[in-house]
């Protein structure tokens, strides 16, 4: 009776275009881009259009204590939207208009489903870009980006999202709307807000509206390939193109599966007589890429590898394009893609890409590695088959020394893929129970009911991670 009553009140306030029920239309909300993980299934989905709408959702939700579970366009890869109790998927995709792009400040101010591709194609014109930059660019919601703090690949050089997320408009978990931060550069009132929702997985609040920063475009720009005949060259070049100082826009690694793989997806040219191939873009004014282009040039050479230029603008997009091909490629092998997130310091890149060779071969498995190698971010991409138990049980042990050996080495659960539903378990390995005990204190005091996300990111006070 109670969910009936919560729907009326939602057409009441939404209206019925904006309220899902439909069977078949619900079970496409039931998960998310992550596999090998428990789906769910809403009793309803609701897509609001202004910060008014969220707010009444948020208060219904309250009254009748169903579970919200926000969700921009579904591309995250750790469980993070998947309602595993039913209730409320609040979906942002209909407010996904441009509020403000601001050249004078330098800032954008955005809704939170607009598209982080569109928002770069609208600043374009002013000679300025927002530089995160993920891999589903073309698809990703500029919230569902900063709720996970998502990286990219010109993290290495430009940072994360966290970096460019200036102010917030949230609404919180008793439908009351709170504004933090906005377009000064300098902002020191009160705890930092705006660093604390960014990142939070939707579990203390909804982001309705968001400014960013904008920086200028880069004047010049140099691309190239470099091939490696031992993945440890390839690990080694990465971290002698950092102790040189220089600062990659952009510094990628493909293993040689992964190679393979995107190369018969895609067929753009990649050579596949390699162990690993770097994606190197340096940028800036002209003189400084010229210098630091020759010096890529000649650590590359030095680990015993070669080099190729891109001539124009073609090639460099069809270069970017394998790179960002590398996950939907993999994911034709088997049925089954299991992608992680593990990052270690820079100096230690080599000794993971080794370590992940090594587990793959002890657990006799297949995994492709690729990511941002140059700020330490690797994703090993096991392809497996979820009907085969014994294989899976592999799969599951393979992942857990993956991490066991990113922490060893000064490392992290993730780096920019959050830990939703699926890394929930290894919390306490990195952040013990007192940092268990300051998340559980922080969701309490936001979100008293549980009803925001439930099962995300940290387990319920006196429950167990999943």
């Amino acid at each position: 009776m109670n969910k009936q009553l919560a729907l009326a009140a939602l057409r009441q306030e939404l209206g019925e275009t904006n309220v899902v029920t439909d069977p078949e239309e619900l079970l496409c909300y039931g998960y998310d881009a992550t596999p090998d993980l428990p789906e769910g299934k809403p009793d309803v989905v609701v897509t609001p259009q202004t910060t008014e709408q969220v707010a009444q959702v948020l208060k219904i939700a309250r009254r009748f204590r169903l579970p919200v579970y926000p969700r921009g366009a579904g591309t995250n890869l750790s469980g993070g939207t998947v309602p595993l109790r039913g209730g409320i998927v609040l979906c942002t995709v209909k407010m996904n208009r441009i509020l403000e792009i601001d050249p004078v400040n330098l800032t954008a101010t955005v809704q939170p489903g607009v598209i982080i591709q569109e928002l770069n194609q609208a600043v374009a014109p002013h000679g300025l870009i927002y530089p995160p930059d993920p891999g589903t660019v073309a698809t990703a919601t500029m919230g569902g980006s900063v709720a996970e703090c998502s990286g990219g690949l010109r993290g290495l050089k430009y940072g994360v999202t966290r970096n460019y997320v200036m102010g917030l408009e949230v609404v919180l978990a008793n439908g009351e709307v709170l504004r933090c931060g906005g377009k000064t550069v300098k902002n020191v009132t009160g705890y930092d807000l705006v660093r604390l929702f960014t990142g939070s997985e939707g579990t203390l609040g909804v982001i309705t509206e968001i400014t960013v920063r904008l920086i200028p475009a880069p004047p010049c720009r140099e691309t190239m390939l470099a091939g490696f005949a031992q993945l440890a060259d390839a690990g080694n070049t990465v971290t002698h193109i950092i102790q040189h100082k220089v600062i990659p826009a952009t510094l990628e690694i493909m293993d040689r599966v992964t190679v393979e793989v995107v190369e018969s997806y895609a067929r753009i040219g990649l050579p596949t007589d390699v162990a690993a191939l770097l994606l190197i873009e340096i940028d800036g004014i002209p003189e400084v890429v010229q210098r630091e282009a020759e010096t890529v040039r000649e650590i590359v050479l030095r680990n015993g590898g070669w080099l190729q230029t891109a001539a124009d603008d073609v090639q460099r997009e069809k270069l970017l394009a394998a790179r960002r091909a590398a996950l939907p490629a993999l994911a034709r092998v088997k049925p089954t893609t299991i992608l992680e997130d593990a990052t270690v310091p820079r100096s230690e890149i080599t000794t993971m890409l080794l370590s992940i060779e090594e587990i793959a071969c002890k657990y006799r498995l297949t995994i492709g590695t690729f990511g941002h190698a140059g700020d330490g971010n690797l994703h090993p991409t096991i392809l497996a088959d979820a009907r085969d138990p014994e294989e899976m049980q592999r799969v599951r042990s393979a992942v857990e020394e993956i991490f066991r050996v990113a922490l060893s080495l000064g490392g992290t659960l993730t780096g920019e893929h959050g830990i939703g539903i699926a890394k929930q378990r290894f919390l306490p390995w990195e952040m013990g129970e007192t940092g268990l005990w300051v998340l559980r204190q922080i969701k309490r005091a936001l979100d008293p009911d549980y009803l925001l996300n439930p099962d995300k990111l940290v387990p319920q006070e006196g429950g167990e991670a999943n």
